[in-house]
Formats: structure tokens, C-alpha cells, sequence
């Protein structure tokens, strides 16, 4: 029977980096629970034995429940009844399933009714999910908007809601607008007061993920006349006090199960969550960085079913006498598609760590104050989580296509059949670049760390990483594209112009990426060579490529260059 964890040893893998020792003792608080909770673990062995157990669990359901229910929910999708959103029926099912197996909640405190889990490891049952079916798993991951509700909600909000989300409650986070996408600063939804207290939403929401859940966290205009970010506040509405109605499903091309909904609200009860006039700049940031995690994770749990695809087409078509996988043009496509997986999974499972040690100090420092070594811990993993956030959303986002794409490819004019589940996954893959941020928002996000050297920093401290004798001469080839790489930055800041800045920002970003991938990479191929070594090798001289290519375009690029690409848009127009 399938597995979709057992199948790929490569997420258990990353349960073995040496950052989980630390990050499991601070999860586990020197494993205080295990005295009033039986599923608490009582060492850092045992730890891990629960995070294996229940990623088995999740293996099962999705390769054996979710995938198999996927081809159905793709065509039937949700539907709209009398302002409701109704839930294609297999969809039903899968979250019945999830509900049975123990997944809902599963990072929430055990007291709330979770299990306590790391932000790495739900990244790893994120992944699962999504190889089953990526529209799901938006469904099924919205569930992490409990962890702002967790960080920023009163104990008796906890208390409220948390238990209602573990016991397999649906959740979304209501943000975008009409008139206010990406912009979120011109969010109009009112929030105002009755005299006892209460508040009260009026207004429209659109784009609304997974919109009819349960319980929602709402980004609303609290302070009357303001008309930026800090007249925002966020809000918790409830389902069950009514208020909100679904006015209309979008017609999407890809992730159909997945639920998107314009909502009217209507006096809607709601509770406000946290401090007035922070809902934007502190609580949506934090709620879309947590997002950004798991768009990524989405992305390559759809990458690994792409290349699994692929794989499985090559091996079985012949033409011209044999098996495709063996004429270069197809193996050359394939290797690229594993390496571009790796070196996704690799940022992806990097970037967790980071964020599980910096969020757990932040969380035990709201129980007493933290050590000066603690302090100085959660200053460096909240940078490098900052950090590597953006390149993994958006380096993720980007292969995911690609290799849905060269999926395609692989399987020639098959792919191009609906009957092939490869249109599907490339139907899906394509809003991954765009929603919680565009690719162009996560270069914005990136690039004052490109600018202010952040990057080059933690890239010079990989290099000096030991790796084996075997990726030593990979290590090399990508010191020089360090060089080339800082010679780039260097001349985009000496040209000091804005606009050229802004332009070559994409091309900056993606050689960042390219190069902590690599590393990464060769640093996880030193420690398991029969899993990672090729997809190094492919992956190190897929970077050296784009790297070289982009270094030489920045070398040469002046202002008069800019201005032939505004000519370019002048004769389109």
C-alpha cells in the first residue's frame, strides 16, 4: 500500500538535521508535559518517534484517501446554496478523514486539545497533504491561522476557539478586497461598536480562501476617517453567530476543491483580536509570513507528484524502439526536475527550522524573560527567517511550475488530455506564484537583505561549512558565482538609481536563490550522497548557469538599456 511519507525518505531526512535537538527542547519546555499528557514525549527520542508516527499516519491518508478522492473533487468542486458554500462531496470526505486521523490543531499546546507539534514538522505533513492534492491542503493548512490567534488572542480567546480547531473546525483569514489586493492598506471593511461593546463588520471581502470555514481572522478598518495601515485592526467572527453570506464562488482554473469566496457582511458579531490599529502591521505580517511557509510547502508537495508523474510516464512510454526516460532531452528534463524538488525541499525544511527556534524563544518569553543568550538567539533566527521566508515562497513557487510544466512535457501530447492527471497538477501550480504574495513581492521582501549584505553574509558562513570530498569541487564552482554575485550587488548599488534597481531586483533575487539552494544542497548531499548527490550536481550547474547569465546581464546593463525596454512598452502600446 502507498505511503506518501515512507515513499520519499527525503522529508524524514530532514528530521535529523542537528537544529531539531534544540528546536524540540524548547517545543517541549525540558518535556514538562509528559507528567499530565500520554501522547507527550519524555525525551527528544521519543520526540521524534511521535513526529515519524503521525507523518506514517498522514502518509497513509493522503496517498490512500486524499489522491484517490482528488480526480473527483478537481471536477464536481464547492458550490454555492443559498449563501452557503457546500463543499465538493469527496472533500467532505477528506476532511472527515483528517478529522479521524488526529491532523487538526496539531501545533496548537496539548492543553488546547494539539500535539504540540513544530512549525517544521507541520511543513512536513503540509508537504503530504499537498502530493495528495494541493487544493486540499488549502483547506486542510488554513488551520495554521490558529497560531496568530495562539500568539496574539486572550487567554480566554484560546481557550474559546483553539479546542475548536483541534477538534477539526475549518478556519480562513479574510483580507483581501475589490479594491484592496495586494494593497492591503486600503482595506474598507468596517469595524464599529455598539454601545455595549460589541463590534460589529460591514463590508465585502474577495479572494476569500476556504471563505464559509468555521472561524475566520479578519482584517478590518477599526479607527473611522484613517485611510492606512495603522485605522486596521483584526477580528475574529465566528460561523455560528451568523452575519456573513457567500455571494459568489470564483470559476478558478486550477486547486478546484479549494474554495474561493466573495463574502458580504452584515453587522456581522465579531471579537477584536489583540490591540486596536495593529491588525495590518503586526498581525497580518506575521499571519502572512506563517502563509508564505505553507504556499511553500504546497509547492513542493505538487513539485514531488509532478516529477512522480513524469517519472512514471518516461518509464512506461516507448518510441522508436525505447523507453523515453533513455533519450537525453527527457532524462535532462527529469534530473532538472529532482534537483529543482531538492533544492525546494531543502530552503523549505531550512526555513522552518529557523522560524520553529525563533518562534518558540518568542513564545517563552511571554512565560518569563529570557536569558541574554536567548535574546541574542531569537534576534539571529528571526533574521534568517525573514530572511529565507521570500526565497523560499518564491524559488518554490517558481519550480513548482516549472516542473508541473516539463511534467507535461515529459508526457508529450497525452499531457495535454484531460484525462492525464499532469494538466491538473499544471493547472494548480500556477496560482502558487501569485497568491500570499506575487514572485515580484517576494523579490520586495528580499531585496533590502540583497542590498544591506544580509544575504552575502550567510552565504560567505555556508562556504565555510565542511563538506565531503565528492561536493568539494561543487562547493568551489559556486564560491565563484559568489564572486560574480557580489560584483553584481556592488554595481547596482553604485548606479544608485531606483529604477534600475527595481528592474534588475528579479535577477538579483533569483541569483540569491540559486546560491543558497545550491549550498544547502551539496551541504545535504555531504550527509546522505545516495539521496542527494546528482540532484547536487544538476542543481550546481543549473545555478552556475543562471548565475553567470544574470552576473554578465547586470555587468553590461545601463540606463540607455532601460530605456529601450520603455520603448519596447511605448511601440506594444
Amino acid at each position: 500500500m502507498a505511503n506518501f511519507y515512507t515513499d520519499h525518505p527525503e522529508i524524514g531526512f530532514h528530521l535529523d538535521h542537528p537544529l531539531m535537538k534544540r528546536i524540540v527542547e524548547l517545543k517541549e519546555r525540558n518535556y514538562a508535559d509528559k507528567d499530565q499528557f500520554d501522547d507527550a514525549p519524555v525525551n527528544y527520542e521519543d520526540a521524534i518517534e511521535n513526529y515519524k508516527r503521525l507523518l506514517e499516519i498522514t502518509g497513509d491518508v493522503t496517498a490512500n484517501i486524499i489522491e484517490p478522492n482528488s480526480e473527483s473533487v478537481d471536477l464536481e468542486g464547492p458550490h454555492l446554496e443559498n449563501g452557503r458554500m457546500i463543499y465538493a462531496s469527496k472533500t467532505k470526505e477528506n476532511i472527515e478523514a483528517t478529522r479521524q486521523a488526529g491532523l487538526w490543531g496539531v501545533s496548537m499546546p496539548r492543553r488546547y486539545g494539539g500535539l504540540n507539534i513544530p512549525i517544521t514538522v507541520f511543513s512536513m505533513l503540509s508537504e503530504l497533504v499537498s502530493t495528495a492534492d494541493s487544493g486540499f491542503q488549502n483547506i486542510w493548512s488554513l488551520q495554521s491561522c490558529i497560531d496568530t490567534l495562539y500568539e496574539f488572542g486572550s487567554e480566554e480567546q484560546k481557550q474559546k476557539y483553539i479546542p475548536r480547531v483541534s477538534a477539526g473546525e475549518t478556519m480562513s483569514m479574510d483580507l483581501t478586497e475589490p479594491d484592496a489586493g495586494s494593497d492591503l492598506q486600503r482595506v474598507m471593511l468596517k469595524a464599529t461598536q455598539d454601545e455595549d461593546g460589541t463590534w460589529r463588520l460591514n463590508g465585502v471581502k474577495r479572494f476569500i480562501t476556504n471563505g464559509d470555514s468555521d472561524l475566520h481572522l479578519v482584517l478590518a478598518r477599526s479607527e473611522a476617517g484613517s485611510r492606512d495601515g495603522r485605522g486596521l485592526s483584526m477580528f475574529i467572527y465566528d460561523k455560528r453567530d451568523g452575519g456573513v453570506t457567500v455571494r459568489h464562488i470564483e470559476n478558478k482554473l486550477g486547486i478546484h476543491g479549494s474554495p474561493t469566496c466573495e463574502l458580504v457582511y452584515k453587522n456581522a458579531k465579531a471579537e477584536l483580536c489583540g490591540d486596536r490599529r495593529m491588525g495590518l502591521i503586526k498581525y497580518v505580517m506575521s499571519l502572512m509570513n506563517g502563509a508564505r511557509l505553507g504556499i511553500a510547502a504546497q509547492c513542493v508537495g505538487l513539485g514531488q507528484e509532478a516529477y512522480n508523474q513524469a517519472v512514471a510516464y518516461a518509464k512506461e512510454r516507448a518510441q522508436f524502439g525505447k523507453k523515453i526516460m533513455e533519450f537525453p532531452a527527457v532524462y535532462d528534463m527529469l534530473s532538472r526536475m529532482k534537483a529543482k524538488l531538492d533544492a525546494s525541499r531543502a530552503i523549505l525544511y531550512q526555513t522552518s527550522r529557523y522560524v520553529d527556534i525563533y518562534k518558540s524563544l518568542e513564545d517563552i518569553s511571554h512565560e518569563r524573560k529570557l536569558t541574554p543568550e536567548e535574546r541574542t538567539e531569537m534576534k539571529t533566527y528571526t533574521r534568517l527567517a525573514d530572511a529565507f521566508t521570500p526565497l523560499s515562497k518564491g524559488m518554490a513557487s517558481e519550480y513548482a511550475n516549472q516542473n508541473a510544466y516539463d511534467c507535461i512535457s515529459v508526457h508529450g501530447g497525452s499531457g495535454f488530455i484531460m484525462e492525464y492527471k499532469c494538466q491538473r497538477l499544471y493547472r494548480d501550480a500556477r496560482i502558487f506564484s501569485i497568491y500570499e504574495g506575487t514572485t515580484q513581492l517576494q523579490v520586495v521582501a528580499a531585496i533590502r537583505y540583497i542590498t544591506n549584505g544580509t544575504y552575502l553574509s550567510i552565504i560567505k558562513e555556508m562556504l565555510q561549512e565542511e563538506v565531503s570530498d565528492e561536493m568539494k569541487p561543487l562547493q568551489d564552482r559556486i564560491a565563484r558565482c559568489v564572486a560574480l554575485y557580489e560584483e553584481a550587488v556592488e554595481k547596482v548599488k553604485a548606479d544608485d538609481n531606483q529604477e534600475e534597481h527595481d528592474f534588475l531586483g528579479r535577477r538579483l533575487y533569483d541569483m540569491t536563490g540559486d546560491i543558497v539552494m545550491a549550498l544547502l544542497l551539496i551541504n545535504d548531499a555531504t550527509k546522505a550522497p545516495e539521496m542527494y548527490a546528482k540532484s547536487a550536481k544538476v542543481y550546481a550547474r543549473l545555478a552556475e548557469e543562471e548565475v553567470v547569465g544574470h552576473a554578465d546581464f547586470i555587468k553590461s546593463f545601463s540606463m540607455d538599456d532601460l530605456k529601450d525596454y520603455r520603448l519596447m512598452e511605448e511601440q506594444e502600446a
